[in-house]
């Protein structure tokens, strides 16, 4: 199963904490030749399930900002989608997230995740996720490619796409 991301564009600096939106609930994005919703709740198996989810600067895990095993990073469900509140360590990285921040310079924020297998609904070029393993989300310091909800990993792939993901996914690991 490849680790999908998307992005949302709602961050904001206070103090030495971010807070914002990871994922907004009911907004459509196109994605190539579909559409995707996340649905209300999509999250909360995730959020109650004790495992350990990352803040990552741009989904690198070499630049890990927080995590939720130490109550660094905090995430919830509301009405409007996945809240955030991480505490900015005191490294290079955090450093310039949080100037970034400050000056309005970030791109926003982005998720990485699989689908359970109960966890999408298809209707035709339509697909709602209802149920997904969240595994970090990221600070994203370019721009989304789409306002509230975008795709940098696509799950209907040409064998082109298929190829560069699995790149993408070995580079990650390395």
């Amino acid at each position: 199963m490849t680790m999908e991301k998307r992005a949302a564009v709602e961050v904001r600096a206070e103090g030495r904490k971010l807070t914002g939106y990871a994922a907004v609930f009911g907004q459509e994005a196109r994605i190539a030749d579909f559409s995707e919703t996340i649905a209300a709740g999509a999250f909360q198996r995730s959020l109650t399930g004790g495992a350990d989810i990352l803040a990552l600067a741009d989904h690198d895990p070499k630049r890990v900002l927080a995590r939720t095993k130490s109550g660094t990073l905090r995430l919830s469900e509301d009405d409007k989608g996945l809240r955030f509140e991480l505490d900015v360590p005191d490294t290079t990285v955090g450093r310039d997230i949080l100037a970034l921040a400050q000056r309005g310079d970030l791109g926003g924020m982005s998720f990485g995740f699989t689908v359970d297998p109960d966890g999408e609904e298809w209707n035709g070029d339509k697909r709602t996720l209802h149920n997904v393993k969240l595994h970090e989300v990221s600070v994203v310091q370019s721009f989304p490619a789409y306002d509230g909800t975008s795709v940098s990993a696509r799950s209907r792939r040409t064998a082109q796409d298929r190829r560069i993901a699995l790149l993408e996914l070995e580079h990650v690991a390395i």
